[in-house]
Parts: structure tokens; C-alpha cells; sequence
């Protein structure tokens, strides 16, 4: 009967009524709760959590999912009661006076101004969104405020803010967004260009004074992403109007940019200094940080960002320097609000979110005086950096010093795990065909980190050791004897290929490997996986392991896919809809377009930095370098993800093979050329009733998935690598528009 009952139960909650969106995010806000924390409780993604507070586009939880969403926000409510509503929010707001305007006798002074820019983009919000900008609006931005008595309530720009009240959390006390804008206007004016269209007077005319201001009045910054994290500083990014303003150059000399900064001697650096306010190692350049040391938990530190003297790489972040400050607000802030506040390049954004996802440490239960302490967090890298293996250290490593002066270390003394660079000539057959077509995987380096176990520690070196595929480390073993010419591509179920025709997965130029050599886990257990022994002869390996990635993996795909649904690209859709909606996608909104490359860069990016090399600073092979002091410089766990990425692809590349008879012409990295009769991916993808083989390529915007990469023809292949005598010249590179130059060949 008990189990009646609570079947009965479970039934009445799956139809219980929900609070209104705005409610349920107020709710969740007031117990310091992120997406990210109420998505991992009840299992879903956190675009799904986002949806369910979304007040443009609002879902609802069905199923289990609403029981228990229910059930929180239920308790929540009970914690948080909902405020009295007061006269003054339930009197008509009065309409707003023009900027510029005298406000009337007797009303109040407004605090916040709005530009042209920003009027404009509150009139499009007001109304319908696009398509494409629906999800940026509503995950991203805030409805901008226009100047009048109704701006009131918001936080005075030339006056402290009051303290955050306990009911509106976090929130309140970074109400205005996580970034500013500073430009000076036509009338000399100092505005901030806020997130949602938000424009502020700035009162500060000297740095120090700006720096005050941002701290003490703006309201300005990021919640933490985890429980034990910190909080994101605020953000400015000066135009060149700002940089006037405030007595810094608006470009950098050749000798500046060289060293990454302006000089110590500079009267905006010495004015600073005697503000009492501190400049890391780093100086004053293109992403500086202005702090004071922190008292308590209070931290006092502001970050720039200066597009003129090149922050924003136009290989990552596209023409964004050149856009207007509310434009450019629109572009970071979306870009924070989903992937986290930029703290420099895409790269290192994507090396401090594996941090800010997984910080060291975490504050103790409190002991028999009550008092806590700081401890290691579990499943972080810790606070102490770890040494690598021999074989993982790089060229010119403190581990190398003994080695001999330009000696050169074979597969057998260095792990090189790198994404595949391999092309073939073309068969007879191939030849009569009319198209080469490119696939690309959709973040297949996201997509190899999802799910690795990668080692938090320090390795263990073992000798003669049993292979154990779930155990992360490095392995020296003899893989030559794999055959490609007969693999199992099933439990009980091999095929036979033409191993001519295939790269091998072992090496990154796709060359069969000639003896041991070392390897990461992946690559040894995919070995295994078609059907070969492995004897390793010795291993580094890491005991003390963990998913560190999965966190980070889930922010950056939520981001993603939330930008491209965004441009009109939605997941789970037909594979010829995919391919429709992703042709002319980056025009639909340019600005998120921006938004889309920079979250691709900081994937790359920030794996890259895990085995990140010297930078000048008079550094010599054999010495220490800066990066080799930090926990997040670990070359294993870069190592691990290219392996497992470089294997996924290897892996569809032959359930293709042994299904179709159709071979690669060429792969680079993350592409895939075949020749074909049609122009589209569909021509050559064995697709049945709109399904995918299993296990093979399929098309879709998901990580993992593939896209259309470009489509040239045979002919244009063929007098390509006629031009430059190559045979084997790798056409991936050049198949998305067909441009080919010299100096892409050395000549």
C-alpha cells in the first residue's frame, strides 16, 4: 500500500503549480545557489535550469525533474519568504525625462544615463526579440534603464552603494553585471556601457579615482562558479577616448609591446602607487590588474582591459575591438555571463576556469574553538604544483638539465601526443569522383575532455606494469605490431581495411610507430579496443585521479551550444536542417558570432595552457620558467585530452572505413577530407532513415558532432598539390575557402 501511496504522491507533485520564473530565480539567488549547483543536483544541463528562469523564453520541468524542483524551490520559499509589496513598487513608475533633460522640480536627481546606442537597444528588447539574439537577451542582459525618477532604485553613480540586503544575495551587490565600458562622449561626458543597454555617469577623473569608484559604487562583478571559489573582480575596458581621459597612451610603442607593458615611470603607474593601490608582476599592459591586499574576505582589485593596445586577439575575438562601447559590452558580457569574466586571453579565461570551476582549497568544518580552517578541496589540482614525468617534461625542463646540449629525444624519451597532421595521395578511383569534401568535429577538444579521468597528483613510476585503461599516466610500450589491415570495430565483429589508406593512430603524422615509444592512456587503450595486446616495459602513473574536466567541459558546452541556438542553430535537429541553419549563421548576428569563436579559443586556449612554455624573460634551457610554478602547468592532462580526442576521431574515421569502403584523403587536427560526387557531407555520410551509423560520423552542433567544413573540387586538389610537387600535401588545411599561398608552403 506504501507503494501506492507514494506513487500517488509523486504524481500530485509532478502537476504541482511553480512559482513564477522571476520568483524561482529570486529564490535561488537568495541562497547563493548557481545554475551550475541546481543543475548538478537535479541532473540536467544548466541551459535547462536557465530556461526555467527565463522570462523571454520560459520552459517547464516535466517528470521527475519538476518533482524535485518543486520540492527546492518549495523549501526555498519556506528559508525566503517573498517580500511585502510596498507602495512604492506597486505606484505607477513615471515616465522618463530625456537624456540630458532637467528633471522637474522636486523629483529626484536620475543616477544613471543611457546613450543613443543604449535607447536603441532597450527599444528592441522591449519588443519581440529576434531569433537569434532571444537566448542572449535573456541569459546575458537586463532591461535597460532610461533616465528618470524609476532610475532611482538604481545604485547612485556618484554615491556609495548601499550594503547587499541578505534577501537579495549575491546579486545585489553585482546587480549592474560583470563589466563596464568606460568611453567619453561628444559633450566630454565619462560613461560606463553596461550589460542590458545599463548606461552610468562616471564621476572619476583620474585612475585611482576610477578605481574607488568601480570598488565602492558601481556594482560591478561575477558571483563565484563553486562554493569554495572568490568571487569575480570587476571588469573595465577603456576605449581610446577613456584612455585619454585618464593620461594613458592610446597605442603602445614597438618597445612597450614587446615588453607587455608601459613603463614603471609612467605617470598613470606612479599615480597609482601613490593611491596606495598595486600592480601584479605583470605591470600595467593589456589586461592589468589593480589591487590592494585583501582584508578578510574583502577583495580589493579591479581588472583592464585595453582593446587598442591589443587584448582582444582578432584571431579569437574577431572585430570587437572596433566596435561601440555598447556593442562591445553586449559582446563581453555575454561572453561572461556564460563562459566567466575574461582575466586575459582566451587562454588563460580558459586555465582560470578550470580553477574557478575547481578551486585548491576550501574552508575546514570548524574545529572545537569554531573556528575553520583552509584545506585541500577534493578533486582540484591543490594549491602546490607537482613535477611531471621525464618523458612529459618538454624541451629545455629543469628534469632535462643532465641531458646532453642538442641532443634530440626519441619516442622512447618523450611522450608526443599532438593532434594528426596526415594526408595521402588520392586513389584512381578517388580521382574520378568530382568533390572533396571537408567534415570538422564540433569542439572535439571540449569533446576529448569530457568524461577523462586525468591524474590530480603527483606519478608513481612502475616497472613491467599490468595496462589498466582507467588508470591516467604515461606508458612506454611497443605498438608497431597493431594492424590496421584487420581491427575489431565490435565485441565479436572485424573487419578488414586497407591500412594503406588509413593514418595510423599512434603517431601524429599518421606513420606506423617502429618500436616503444611512449604513450597516454587513451591512445595504449584504444590498442585494446581493436583487438591487439599491449605489454607495457614501464609507466608514470597517477593513483590519485579524478573528472576534473567535467565541470569545465559542461560550462564551455553550455556556452556553446546556449550561442548557437542563439545564431539560429539548434541541437537535435535534421542532419540537411543542421546544414541549412549553419550556412550564413555567423551573419545572422555578428556580434554572437564573436561570442562563439572566443568560447572555440578558449577551449584550445586553455588546454594549451596546461603545458604552456617560456615566455622570454631571459630564460635558458635547463632554468625554471613562470608558468612551471603554477598547479594548472600539467602537461599529463594535455596530453590525455589530445590522445583522446586524436583516438575519437581515429575511431569514426574506421567504423566509416569498414562500413562504406570510403578512406580519408586527408586529416588536420579536427578535419576529415573525403573525395565524393555530391558537394555536401550528406553525399558521402551513410545516413538511413535520418540516423547515423553508430559510432560513426554524424552532423549536428553538439561537441563531438560534426559540421560542413568546405567543399573544393578534385581538380582544384589535384593542381594544388601539382603547383607545389607535393603528393601528400595536407589539403584540410586549405578546404574551407580553397585559398592556398606560397607562404603557406615555405616558399
Amino acid at each position: 500500500m506504501s507503494e501506492l501511496f507514494d506513487a500517488v504522491d509523486a504524481l500530485v507533485a509532478s502537476r504541482s503549480p511553480l512559482p513564477p520564473v522571476e520568483e524561482r530565480k529570486r529564490l535561488r539567488v537568495a541562497h547563493g545557489l548557481t545554475l551550475d549547483e541546481v543543475a548538478a543536483a537535479l541532473k540536467v544541463r544548466r541551459a535547462t535550469v536557465s530556461g526555467w528562469e527565463s522570462v523571454r523564453k520560459p520552459t517547464e520541468p516535466r517528470g521527475p525533474e519538476r518533482e524535485a524542483y518543486a520540492r527546492l524551490l518549495n523549501k526555498l520559499a519556506e528559508l525566503y519568504p517573498a517580500p511585502p509589496a510596498t507602495d512604492e513598487a506597486a505606484a505607477p513608475t513615471a515616465p522618463a525625462a530625456p537624456s540630458g533633460t532637467p528633471s522637474p522640480a522636486g523629483t529626484h536627481t536620475p543616477t544613471t544615463a543611457q546613450a543613443p546606442d543604449a535607447v536603441a537597444l532597450t527599444a528592441t528588447e522591449n519588443t519581440q526579440p529576434p531569433p537569434a539574439a532571444a537566448g542572449a537577451v535573456a541569459d546575458a542582459a537586463r532591461p535597460a534603464r532610461t533616465t528618470g525618477p524609476s532610475s532611482s532604485r538604481r545604485p547612485a553613480a556618484t554615491k556609495t552603494a548601499p550594503p547587499a540586503s541578505p534577501a537579495g544575495g549575491i546579486e545585489a551587490r553585482f546587480e549592474n553585471g560583470p563589466l563596464a565600458v568606460i568611453d567619453v562622449d561628444a559633450a566630454g561626458k565619462t560613461l560606463a556601457y553596461c550589460t542590458g543597454g545599463l548606461v552610468l555617469d562616471v564621476p572619476a577623473k583620474s585612475l585611482p579615482a576610477l578605481v574607488d569608484w568601480t570598488l565602492k559604487e558601481a556594482r560591478l562583478g561575477q558571483p563565484r562558479l563553486s562554493g569554495p571559489g572568490k568571487d569575480a573582480d570587476p571588469l573595465l575596458v577603456l576605449t581610446e577616448a577613456a584612455l585619454e581621459r585618464y593620461g594613458l597612451p592610446a597605442t603602445l610603442t614597438a618597445e612597450e609591446r614587446l615588453a607587455g607593458r608601459i613603463p614603471e615611470g609612467h605617470k598613470a603607474v606612479k599615480q597609482l602607487a601613490r593611491a596606495d593601490w598595486k600592480l601584479t608582476k605583470r605591470g600595467f599592459g593589456p589586461w592589468a590588474r589593480i589591487y590592494r591586499p585583501a582584508q578578510g574576505s574583502d577583495r580589493n582589485c579591479v581588472q583592464l582591459c585595453i582593446p587598442s593596445w591589443h587584448a582582444l586577439d582578432s584571431r579569437h575575438w574577431g572585430r570587437a575591438a572596433q566596435l561601440p562601447p555598447a556593442d562591445l559590452a553586449r559582446v563581453l558580457g555575454t561572453y561572461a555571463s556564460r563562459v566567466m569574466t575574461p582575466r586575459g586571453s582566451t587562454a588563460v579565461t580558459g586555465l582560470e576556469l578550470m580553477t574557478a570551476l575547481h578551486p585548491p582549497t576550501r574552508a575546514s568544518e570548524p574545529d572545537a574553538t569554531g573556528k575553520r580552517h583552509s584545506e585541500h578541496n577534493p578533486g582540484s589540482l591543490g594549491r602546490d604544483p607537482v613535477d611531471c614525468a621525464p618523458c612529459e617534461a618538454p624541451d629545455g625542463h629543469p628534469l632535462l638539465a643532465d641531458l646532453p646540449r642538442f641532443h634530440v629525444r626519441g619516442p622512447g624519451e618523450k611522450l608526443f601526443e599532438e593532434a594528426c597532421d596526415w594526408a595521402r595521395p588520392m586513389t584512381d578511383a578517388e580521382c574520378t569522383l568530382r568533390h572533396l569534401v571537408g567534415i570538422d568535429v564540433n569542439m572535439a577538444f571540449a569533446a576529448g575532455a569530457n568524461g577523462l579521468v586525468v591524474g590530480l597528483g603527483a606519478p608513481t613510476h612502475v616497472k613491467a606494469p599490468v595496462f589498466d585503461a582507467k588508470l591516467p599516466g604515461s606508458w612506454l610500450v611497443d605498438l608497431s605490431h597493431v594492424d590496421l589491415a584487420r581491427v575489431r570495430v565490435g565485441k565479436d565483429k572485424w573487419a578488414e581495411l586497407d591500412a594503406s589508406l588509413l593514418p595510423s593512430p599512434f603517431t601524429p603524422n599518421g606513420e606506423r610507430p617502429e618500436g616503444p615509444a611512449w604513450y597516454a592512456t587513451p591512445t595504449v587503450a584504444y590498442a585494446q579496443e581493436l583487438g591487439y595486446e599491449v605489454r607495457p616495459l614501464e609507466a608514470y602513473v597517477r593513483y590519485d585521479n579524478g573528472r576534473y574536466l567535467d565541470g569545465w567541459y559542461n560550462r564551455l558546452r553550455d556556452a556553446y551550444l546556449d550561442t548557437m541556438a542563439d545564431l539560429g542553430v539548434y541541437a537535435d535537429v535534421e542532419p540537411a536542417a543542421f546544414l541549412t541553419a549553419m550556412d550564413g549563421c555567423k551573419e545572422r548576428d555578428p556580434q554572437l558570432a564573436i561570442v562563439a569563436s572566443a568560447i572555440k579559443a578558449t577551449v584550445k586556449g586553455g588546454l594549451g595552457k596546461l603545458r604552456e612554455r617560456p615566455r622570454g624573460e631571459g630564460w635558458r634551457p635547463g632554468q625554471p620558467w613562470r608558468a612551471l610554478s603554477r598547479p594548472t602547468w600539467r602537461p599529463d592532462i594535455r596530453a590525455a585530452v589530445i590522445s583522446r580526442t586524436r583516438i575519437n576521431l581515429h575511431r569514426k574515421i574506421v567504423k566509416h572505413a569498414a562500413f562504406t569502403g570510403q578512406y580519408p584523403v586527408a586529416v588536420l587536427s579536427d578535419c576529415v577530407v573525403y573525395a565524393a560526387e555530391g558537394t555536401s557531407p550528406l553525399d558521402f555520410l551513410p545516413y538511413r532513415d535520418g540516423k547515423p551509423l553508430p559510432g560513426g560520423f554524424k552532423l549536428g552542433v553538439n561537441p563531438g558532432l560534426v559540421k560542413h567544413e568546405g567543399t573544393q573540387t578534385v581538380l582544384w586538389g589535384e593542381e594544388v598539390r601539382e603547383r607545389f610537387d607535393a603528393p601528400e600535401l595536407n589539403l584540410a588545411r586549405y578546404i574551407k575557402d580553397g585559398t592556398v599561398t606560397d607562404a603557406d608552403n615555405g616558399e
